[in-house]
């Protein structure tokens, strides 16, 4: 084309090469555009040809935009339209704990403190799980000023791989564990986890085979109450997938739970848990016999395909070696921590308890009590019968003191004919007891080889810490208490300490005789006057209990009552105390001995029986006494101790009948008592009176304790008066009432009646007026 330059002016001639520049500029514009995108476009062709199923990645450094190719995203589940072209889709999908690590790689490269670009990263596919990628780029340096442009390169998806190395780390940890011997338990849930991981939604279980029953071993991922349902379950052929196998020693592969046969009687306990399908192989030891089974669930009805079954085989395969190397060593523990012949615990087994059991006594200041047996002239029947014989009277002797003793006291077999028993938080009343009970059940007679044996056996009792504060020290002690047994002529036992054998046998022949004594009414009561502080007249009597033995001489209330409580024989002997009192009163009515009230002391025990106060209405109706004639007199601790005891106190006052604190100031929360209770009296401890004269701190003690009755509105009763100064000073602090050995000691019926006479005569005397 020829253009015509003639007729333009110069004007227009500038104009026409400024427009030729312009157009120029934008064809080397668009030319250079082409050229790039033909670059880039050869560059993401020759990634593609390394490797087709590579994923490709184009990250414009400058603008953030992300070129993400096909493979790319649906390596990640996503279309090819499902993703934003920009660095925000990376980071939403990359791992939160990859990121800033695969991040940090990325600066590295670019101001080149590394040589290349290449990272592991977990990404998030689509529908939930993670992808392993591995991630290789390279810079593109723009050549116009040599600074990076765009950083380009692939993903390839690694999971399969990756996750063969975490399960062979797992695998190996499990090993691991197993060669330094953490617990059974601790390395099935490591193999459940194992296993479950590898197949998502996969569940799985191991159950123990022991005496036909179905013990839960590991079952991480299953619900507790399916755990619980199912342990303890007997194997047989339609118990479920792991009975089954277990009974049969076969795999057994249930596809559908809701409808296979196998699972009828126990489908109830796994659906409810969402488990539909269940595959169970046999778990065997070296020899073949079958230990028990695992168990792979899932929650929809399936059948396992290739990889499930090798991991079901494989699994059971290494649950079995922790199951052999278990019962093996349960067997070396039985072994060493057993004795054979009895079955009790052995010599190092009871050296084991006996350290435990002293640490934890020394930490909580606690006694326990050892008894050392050894049976009397054993010898003489391995000489006479064999030592067949003498091996089957341990074993009986054995059986007999299992019988005798509790669950929680340990029983050892020491060696020969030597047995020990450890009591734990005891008093030297209860090992007495266990002691006696051994001595009764061990001479019992036995049949052996056509020949009637009566064994017998000696006994010696130790303490910890009273004789002996370790193993060595309370063997001794236990040791010298059985000399002492044997030298005192056998079948017997000995404390270490001679006083406690004596105070034991004492206290047995009480608890022996008191149940007749109380059941034939052997006991007797006296009676302790009440006097009135400001005429110093009788108003009422304090029966007490006493009981005197043909053999045992005088026996103290503070020992049998305590001896009743213990043997449940408390309640009777309160009612035969109540009835006998009572009936008195009547008869010294009868005898014109009028305006007289009786006290009777009754056991905290008592204010839990919600008969107690059914009991107390039928004496008042039987005796004929009115109920304000009867007092009941109980220790300030009945109230701290349960709160069904003021509703006790509650019923006995709408009966009518008084009620007095006894012992008051002796109990460590007294006032707090008086909060809660509706009471008539209280009755000022012997302790305080005792002191009153010379101890400015008691008096200062009683005088409180009189005010403050006083303002509470409870009448007062000092025990323990046996002076005249005691009285003259209870008279100016305000107390009205007193008793103790200074106006009488507890006497007989005959010699209360004396005491009455006087006392009616001035009654009748101010009655007529003279």
């Amino acid at each position: 084309m020829t253009i015509n330059y003639t007729n333009r002016s110069k004007s227009q001639l500038l104009e026409e090469i400024q427009r030729l520049h312009t157009e120029l500029a934008a064809v080397n514009l668009m030319t250079e555009k082409r050229t790039t995108a033909l670059y880039i476009s050869e560059e993401r062709f020759s990634l593609a040809m390394r490797g087709a199923n590579d994923g490709l990645w184009d990250w414009n450094l400058e603008s953030d935009e992300v070129y993400y190719s096909p493979r790319w995203k649906s390596m990640l589940g996503y279309g090819e339209n499902e993703l934003d072209n920009d660095l925000n889709t990376w980071a939403n999908l990359v791992h939160p704990d990859d990121k800033d690590r695969v991040l940090e790689k990325v600066q590295d490269y670019l101001v080149g403190e590394a040589d290349s670009f290449e990272v592991e990263m977990r990404m998030h596919h689509k529908d939930g799980h993670e992808v392993y990628v591995l991630s290789r780029a390279f810079l593109v340096i723009r050549e116009s000023d040599g600074k990076p442009a765009r950083l380009v390169g692939t993903h390839v998806d690694i999971t399969e791989r990756k996750l063969a190395e975490v399960f062979d780390n797992k695998n190996a940890d499990i090993l691991e564990m197993i060669a330094i011997g953490r617990s059974a338990s601790d390395i099935y849930d490591a193999i459940a986890l194992l296993y479950e991981a590898r197949h998502p939604g996969m569940r799985c279980s191991m159950l123990e085979l022991e005496h036909n029953k179905l013990l839960h071993g590991g079952a991480p991922s299953l619900p507790k109450a399916y755990c619980d349902a199912v342990n303890g379950l007997e194997n047989g052929p339609n118990v479920g997938s792991c009975g089954t196998s277990t009974f049969t020693g076969q795999r057994v592969l249930v596809e559908n739970i809701e409808t296979d046969p196998k699972w009828e009687k126990i489908k109830h306990y796994a659906l409810p848990h969402g488990m539909r399908c269940c595959w169970s192989e046999p778990i065997k030891d070296s020899s073949g016999k079958v230990l028990g089974a695992f168990g792979m669930y899932y929650n929809h009805p399936a059948l396992p395909n290739e990889a499930e079954l090798h991991d079901l085989i494989s699994a059971a395969r290494l649950a079995g070696i922790v199951m052999e190397r278990d019962q093996t060593q349960k067997r070396i523990q039985i072994l060493a921590y057993t004795d054979e012949l009895t079955g009790l615990a052995s010599r190092a087994a009871f050296s084991q308890h006996l350290a435990e059991i002293t640490k934890t006594s020394a930490r909580h200041n606690r006694r326990f009590g050892l008894l050392y047996i050894d049976l009397d002239d054993f010898k003489a029947v391995n000489d006479s019968l064999g030592h067949d014989a003498g091996d089957l009277l341990l074993k009986t002797i054995a059986k007999r003191l299992v019988n005798t003793c509790r669950e929680i006291d340990f029983i050892a077999r020491l060696g020969g004919d030597e047995f020990c028993i450890l009591i734990e938080e005891v008093d030297n009343d209860y090992a007495a007891n266990v002691a006696k009970r051994c001595l009764d059940a061990i001479a019992q007679p036995i049949e052996m080889y056509s020949r009637k044996l009566t064994p017998a056996c000696s006994i010696g009792i130790a303490y910890y810490p009273d004789d002996g504060k370790d193993l060595s020290e309370l063997l001794k002690a236990g040791d010298t208490s059985l000399y002492t047994a044997k030298e005192n002529g056998k079948n017997q036992y000995a404390f270490y300490k001679a006083e406690l054998t004596q105070q034991a046998e004492y206290r047995f022949h009480v608890e022996q005789n008191l149940r007749e004594a109380i059941e034939k009414q052997q006991l007797s009561l006296v009676y302790q006057p009440q006097i009135a502080v400001n005429t110093e007249e009788i108003f009422g009597f304090e029966a007490l209990s006493r009981w005197h033995h043909p053999e045992l001489g005088q026996v103290p209330p503070i020992d049998f009552i305590a001896t009743a409580e213990k043997i449940g024989m408390i309640k009777p002997l309160t009612e035969w105390v109540l009835r006998t009192a009572c009936g008195q009163l009547v008869a010294w009515k009868k005898e014109g001995f009028h305006s007289l009230r009786m006290a009777v002391n009754i056991s905290p025990s008592l204010f839990l029986d919600k008969e107690f106060a059914s009991l107390i209405k039928r004496v008042i109706e039987d005796v004929g006494i009115a109920p304000s004639e009867l007092e009941l007199e109980v220790t300030e601790c009945v109230v701290q101790t349960d709160p069904r005891n003021l509703s006790i106190f509650q019923d006995l006052k709408d009966l009518g009948v008084l009620l007095a604190i006894d012992d008051f100031g002796k109990g460590y929360s007294s006032f707090a008592s008086l909060k809660h209770l509706k009471v008539d009296c209280l009755k000022i401890d012997k302790y305080f009176v005792d002191d009153m004269l010379v101890d400015n701190q008691a008096l200062t003690l009683i005088s409180s304790m009189i005010e403050m009755g006083h303002k509470l509105g409870y009448g007062i009763i000092a025990e323990g008066v046996e002076k005249p100064e005691q009285l003259n000073m209870l008279r100016s602090l305000g107390c009205e009432k007193v008793q103790g050995y200074l106006f009488s000691t507890p006497a007989n019926t005959d010699t209360i009646s004396k005491l009455l006479v006087p006392r009616q005569r001035k009654l009748d005397k101010m009655a007529s007026g003279a």
